[in-house]
């Protein structure tokens, strides 16, 4: 019987990664389709996308797939040939990486949830069949141009902080189940625009171009694909990107470079910089944005109590953890210093 699940530690799947010596490719795709048996489904991909020694994260839910991926170059053709033997996901536009060495992901983790991107949504009368219209990079360009034109970014701020399109308007929340009657409420008076919707990949804005229609906006759009589908026909297409800065995306990089603007700034020290990085501090962990001065004066830490934790013995530093449930960290533009918990955390 096929094992259906990795049974090698983290460090040691890293480590192996590391250690290829073939070319690797970062891809992302989603659908929206109806999947009668998401677990059926599950086991299916999970034993043919393992032979293709795929890695990455993978969500199924009876509302269709969201894949962030990596494989050997050598293998990109086959896994083609086997998406399209399904038909919902015949012909799928594959988003392809484009600032990527394949050092993206190291495992492959397939998990079934309720739905495939948290939403919030409870009102049966909600469809994905009625959804915006697609924009492809040109036409992005163009709109963008129309003052007639609202571009609302739905990712969250810690990717909005880094890199965003010009003129976008930010959601100002970090979950996508609170921006979505956000957005409605802070667009309410601007039905008739032409309302452009984007994110990272597409899925999102595709969910909030159709909760938009089904909020009674009358012209909504939303980004074939997201940016990196954006900064794709940009470079091959030579057009002018309207896009800068970084794209944020949810793997080991934490963003791929589009422009080299520097929007941003260290959280420490305030000078230019967007480079995300993780508190190296195993109790902790927050996301932040840290440069390359302040990585060396902290240690890679967010502050200093936490890098006084981080130089502790390790059997110490495992004692004081003990209890503490870290969940998703993120710097916030509602914190003004970085103390997300780190109070508790730091106390002993």
């Amino acid at each position: 019987m096929a094992v259906l699940h990795n049974r090698i530690s983290q460090a040691e799947l890293k480590k192996l990664m590391y250690a290829e010596t073939e070319l690797r490719t970062t891809i992302s795709f989603y659908q929206y389709f109806p999947v009668s048996d998401p677990q059926l489904f599950r086991d299916k991909l999970y034993k043919y996308l393992i032979s293709l020694k795929v890695f990455g994260r993978i969500y199924i839910a009876t509302e269709g797939i969201n894949a962030q991926i990596s494989l050997p170059v050598s293998n990109l053709e086959a896994l083609n040939t086997y998406l399209n033997t399904i038909p919902a996901l015949k012909n799928i536009r594959l988003n392809i990486a484009v600032d990527d060495d394949g050092k993206s992901f190291w495992v492959l983790k397939i998990k079934v949830r309720d739905k495939i991107v948290v939403d919030g949504i409870d009102d049966p009368g909600f469809s994905m069949q009625n959804k915006g219209s697609y924009v492809n990079a040109a036409q992005m360009n163009i709109l963008l141009k129309d003052e007639n034109t609202i571009v609302i970014d739905m990712r969250n701020h810690y990717e909005y902080e880094v890199g965003h399109f010009v003129k976008a308007i930010e959601i100002p929340s970090d979950t996508f189940r609170e921006q979505l009657p956000m957005a409605v409420d802070m667009m309410k008076y601007n039905k008739d625009k032409n309302i452009i919707m984007y994110c990272t990949g597409g899925i999102r804005c595709e969910k909030a171009s159709a909760y938009m229609l089904h909020h009674g906006f009358n012209h909504v759009y939303h980004l074939e694909g997201g940016v990196i589908n954006y900064a794709r026909q940009v470079k091959e297409e030579g057009l002018p990107t309207q896009f800068i800065g970084k794209n944020f995306v949810f793997d080991d990089r934490l963003g791929e470079r589009i422009t080299e603007d520097i929007i941003a700034k260290c959280h420490q020290c305030g000078n230019p910089a967007d480079t995300h990085t993780n508190c190296k501090n195993d109790a902790c962990h927050l996301l932040f944005i840290q440069c390359d001065v302040c990585a060396i004066q902290y240690d890679a830490c967010c502050t200093a109590e936490c890098q006084t934790i981080f130089n502790l013995p390790l059997q110490q530093q495992q004692e004081l953890r003990k209890g503490i449930d870290k969940g998703m960290i993120f710097f916030n533009k509602s914190k003004k210093y970085l103390r997300p918990r780190l109070d508790e955390m730091n106390r002993d």
